[in-house]
């Protein structure tokens, strides 16, 4: 993790990362949901200038350092639906739970090493409060094929 000094925003600065434009849901529901002091994000694809950085399944046609890459950005999309949703990411007090689906072949089992793609962007841009509790869950197919989803609860 990142040294903790300087704000979330200016963490995302450090790191050359741009928060994106919140990808549009692909069904019927919303980005996040505020309920008390949580948000709640839903499931976040590998979006980056509107394509997915990959499609198929871990151990068959991606690596991975590929879907590590690929969670990284789901992480960032999440980031940007959070900030969407709270204005200022300095108000996030800590994220909770992180949930990482990872659509893979049987036999890969890696799917914590793909989960902290993740879990390592959180804490380089929240610092101590980027540390939390996670699920990293081997499924057999997520939506439009991509490798990884990822969702989060936020405290705010």
């Amino acid at each position: 993790m990142s040294a903790s000094t300087g704000s979330p925003e200016q963490r995302l600065v450090d790191l050359g990362l741009e928060i994106p434009e919140v990808a549009a849901p692909v069904a019927a529901y919303v980005p996040t949901v505020r309920s008390g002091n949580q948000v709640f994000v839903s499931g976040q694809l590998p979006w980056r200038d509107g394509r997915l950085l990959a499609t198929g399944k871990v151990g068959d046609g991606v690596d991975e350092s590929q879907a590590a890459a690929c969670a990284r950005e789901c992480a960032l999309n999440a980031v940007a639906a959070l900030k969407a949703e709270v204005g200022d990411l300095s108000k996030v007090r800590r994220i909770v739970k992180l949930v990482v689906f990872v659509a893979s072949t049987p036999d890969f089992t890696g799917q914590p090493a793909v989960a902290n793609g993740a879990s390592e962007l959180f804490g380089e841009v929240f610092a101590d409060a980027g540390r939390h509790a996670r699920s990293a869950v081997g499924v057999s197919v997520l939506p439009l094929d991509t490798p990884v989803e990822v969702e989060l609860v936020a405290e705010v």
